[in-house]
């Protein structure tokens, strides 16, 4: 059974660490909440307790002859602190160990997320940026904190990101168990989404793509240790924890919020499904259907490349990964996903078969995937979640070789 540390800090979003903990719980996991002093003025030892089946302390002059100080930490599979405070963070970095929690984090020798939560002031303070990047650079997983309301009437920067989405993230770490976030300080950029092309006020041209795998491919790298950029076109979906998400619509407005993202980025995954054509003219109002009329002929132009607009910009020590959506039989898939990789300049692509209930919009996929100097890699039917680490294991792998060969 995974043993999980839940570190729950004095912030006023201590109550959806409640949730959390049942998220871990139902999972089958066992869990330790070890709240601050402080946590205990928001939610009480008793909820704790009772939610987790564990003893709750903020001492570590508790039960001093099981060593809990040491003990919890070492046993730990997983150390969760969520809500974290800027006093937390500050004490993490520089060492502090004053109670229960800060001594767990000094054991602890298993992956350790952060989930901030403080006003924008705070998390923007020198000294929070210090002590985040402090942390990051040590191999702790910080979780960028969501935007929304705060506490009183301010709204900012600050927010903790659902607890959903900060379980996923959870997930995402459990599932290299012993392995380093391989993408920390990396800057990572992921499309997801279909774009639409409007035709008149109230039609469009668009597509199936549900952005599951692009918010996937959001999550892992977000596990991973990155700093995420999710474009997004037209998703209904929870923003992922730690993500700066940009929403677009159409295919020209997804081009200039890749390309731009792009510019600093170390990784762009183009998981979404841009639309290949625009109506070449839009109506201002909406088209009538008249009596005894024929239907209007709809003249279609070609939208840009945009994957291929990358691979032309792509910088030496860039990974590019491009898609191919494909409809036909795998030997014909394979060689036009191979002239696509060449055209796009692309370092990898990930070839799906699509169609009607198939990869759009459901929550499994399969995929192969080809690069330059590779064997084709197939990857099985998995969760999309899977398939995004499958594919970021063949990106991390590219970046220790641009390393390496300087």
């Amino acid at each position: 059974m995974i043993e999980v540390v839940l570190g729950v800090s004095g912030g006023i979003a201590a109550y959806k660490a409640c949730e959390l903990l049942r998220l871990f719980t139902e999972s089958g996991h066992r869990v330790r909440v070890v709240p601050t002093a402080a946590a205990l003025k928001f939610v009480g030892a008793p909820t704790w307790a009772a939610l987790s089946g564990q003893p709750v302390s903020t001492e570590v002059w508790d039960d001093v002859h099981e060593v809990p100080h040491v003990r919890i930490g070492k046993s730990a599979d997983l150390v969760v602190v969520a809500p974290a405070t800027a006093d937390v963070l500050a004490k993490a970095a520089t060492g502090q160990a004053d109670d229960l929690l800060t001594n767990t984090l000094l054991t602890a020798r298993c992956p350790v997320v952060y989930a901030p939560a403080m006003h924008t002031e705070m998390w923007e303070h020198p000294a929070t940026v210090e002590n985040v990047a402090t942390l990051r650079r040590r191999g702790a997983i910080v979780i960028e904190p969501a935007v929304g309301r705060l506490t009183g009437v301010d709204t900012g920067k600050g927010r903790l990101p659902d607890p959903q989405a900060i379980f996923a993230v959870a997930r995402g770490v459990l599932a290299r168990p012993g392995q380093q976030p391989d993408l920390a300080g990396r800057h990572v950029v992921v499309t997801a989404g279909g774009t639409r092309e409007p035709i008149d006020p109230v039609r469009f041209i668009g597509n199936r793509s549900s952005g599951k795998q692009g918010y996937a491919f959001a999550r892992a790298a977000v596990a991973r240790g990155a700093r995420v950029t999710l474009v997004s076109a037209n998703v209904a979906l929870p923003d992922p924890a730690g993500t700066d998400v940009v929403r677009v619509g159409t295919t020209e407005e997804l081009r200039q919020a890749t390309l731009k993202a792009a510019e600093e980025a170390d990784v762009v995954v183009m998981a979404a499904a841009p639309c290949d054509f625009r109506p070449a003219h839009y109506e201002a109002e909406k088209i009538k259907k008249k009596d005894g009329e024929d239907a209007p002929t709809l003249r279609l132009v070609a939208n840009p490349d945009i994957a291929a607009e990358l691979g032309a910009r792509k910088r030496a020590d860039q990974v590019l990964v491009a898609f191919a959506a494909e409809t036909a039989a795998e030997p014909v898939a394979l060689a036009n996903a191979r002239q696509k990789l060449l055209r796009k300049r692309a370092d990898l692509i990930v070839v799906n078969e699509v169609g009607i209930d198939r990869t759009f919009g459901a929550d499994d996929n399969a995929a192969i995937v080809l690069g330059a100097g590779i064997e084709p890699v197939q990857i099985g039917n998995r969760t999309k979640d899977d398939l995004a680490q499958a594919v970021l294991d063949l990106v991390s792998s590219r970046l220790s070789h641009i390393c390496e060969n300087g």
